[in-house]
């Protein structure tokens, strides 16, 4: 055993043109192997989409590098928005390029990027005047949240209007 030394340009000119020409390709294949990846995490997206239980129509999601593309019709803007925040809330997604139809308009919510020290309570105080409805915001940023005490710094959340 031990560590053999060659001359590294020795062996490339012993190969025919098609031999480099097959080499070559290997851009080729990181092109079809991106397109693939970019293809799985698309099913996952769509996959996220569905765990929300917001009925759509005609749904496609697209995702290519960072950017997800996301359109059809959806019921409202909450739903909309749900939708918007679970799929800007996974990693390596930068962006979501909203192309959705609201069937019925209804009031928007406030999007809000959770900072270090904050609680849904804090959330609550800042835009309700009260930190006893932060339940509201948990409520509306279910199933992305599974417990009111498991937020993180640079996480998205939704903050309804006021329900009266």
């Amino acid at each position: 055993m031990g560590l053999f030394s060659f001359l590294k340009k020795a062996g490339a000119n012993s190969l025919t043109k098609k031999e480099v020409a097959k080499v070559e390709k290997t851009d080729e294949i990181k092109k079809l192997e991106a397109k693939l990846l970019n293809k799985q995490k698309t099913l996952v997206l769509e996959g996220i989409v569905g765990s929300l239980g917001v009925k759509t129509k005609d749904l496609v999601v697209k995702f290519v590098l960072d950017k997800v593309t996301i359109s059809g019709q959806v019921s409202s803007n909450e739903d909309r928005e749900k939708i918007i925040l679970a799929l800007g809330n996974v990693s390596g997604v930068a962006t979501v390029n909203d192309k959705l139809t609201v069937k019925k308009s209804t009031p928007s919510a406030i999007f809000y990027t959770v900072k270090k020290g904050d609680t849904l309570g804090k959330i609550s105080k800042t835009h309700y005047g009260k930190a006893s409805m932060y339940k509201q915001i948990f409520e509306a940023n279910k199933p992305m949240l599974k417990s009111a005490n498991k937020i993180f710094p640079g996480q998205v959340l939704r903050i309804p209007s006021v329900k009266k």
